[in-house]
């Protein structure tokens, strides 16, 4: 998929599908990494809850994803 970032043109059906599952991934593992990095701080309370915050961004974002690959799919049927 990287390949077709740089290409002109709309998307059809399934390079769309593609790119969201892509960005599903990338939402997922940065929320990941987030809350993992929150738990380890200690020392610094202002810095974890702005983490948590990203995370609870991501999560956000993952969901409209999750609703958005969903629709098509339905659309599909």
């Amino acid at each position: 998929m990287r390949e077709r970032e740089r290409e002109d043109g709309p998307l059809d059906p399934e390079e769309l599908k593609q790119v969201l599952t892509e960005a599903l991934e990338q939402e997922n593992e940065l929320l990941r990494t987030y809350v993992i990095a929150s738990e380890r701080i200690e020392d610094n309370e202002e810095l974890r809850v702005r983490l948590q915050n990203f995370a609870e961004g991501n999560a956000k974002r993952s969901r409209q994803l999750i609703e958005e690959l969903g629709a098509m799919k339905d659309a599909d049927e």
